[in-house]
């Protein structure tokens, strides 16, 4: 029987999204085979979860070509990005926590390109005096994984509906960030 190593990532993310400390063993079982067909695909923990990374990067990069981040406000366009995050965001909190994965010289190009893309739209945010510009692109990016990360673990824990994710990601960040008038 052939294995799936695309089954493979997609059963090990759903397992660690929810229990991010499951041994290689509980990996293999929610994928339905053996440790050693396991250890074939990904020689250890460390390439199960760089593959797993390769596969949050590439979830993220198409949720954000589906929230077409140029268009209309950017505000609109936060809204947005975080609807099409939501269904990767359990992945990407495992990953926010996988601090191999921000060490050294072997970072994957990915995580710029997705920050890139991001601060992009804070950045026009920003000169379209929609937000404020004493944060700077770089922090409301970083705020934005950190909310997303949280929303998603409220969620897996119980703590919070799935119902609010995107309204309590979305009215904390952009409560924050948008330019208030001074009085």
């Amino acid at each position: 029987m052939a294995v799936d190593p695309d089954h493979v990532l997609r059963a090990a993310a759903a397992l660690l999204t929810r229990k991010s400390t499951a041994t290689m063993d509980e990996v293999a079982k929610a994928a339905g085979i053996s440790r050693a067909t396991l250890h074939r695909h990904f020689a250890g923990r460390d390439a199960l979860v760089r593959a797993l990374e390769s596969l949050g990067i590439e979830e993220c990069q198409a949720a954000l070509d589906a929230a077409r981040l140029d268009e209309g406000t950017a505000s609109e366009a936060v809204r947005r990005l975080v609807a099409a995050v939501e269904p990767v965001a359990g992945l990407l909190a495992f990953l926010y926590t996988e601090n191999q994965l921000f060490e050294g010289e072997e970072q994957n190009a990915g995580w710029t390109r997705l920050d890139d893309r991001i601060s992009a739209l804070f950045r026009r945010g920003q000169l379209s005096g929609e937000f404020r510009i004493d944060l700077t692109p770089a922090w409301l990016t970083e705020a934005l994984y950190g909310l997303l990360a949280s929303g998603a673990w409220m969620v897996q824990s119980g703590k919070g509906a799935p119902k609010d994710f995107q309204h309590m990601i979305v009215e904390l960040l952009l409560g924050g960030a948008l330019r208030r008038e001074e009085s």
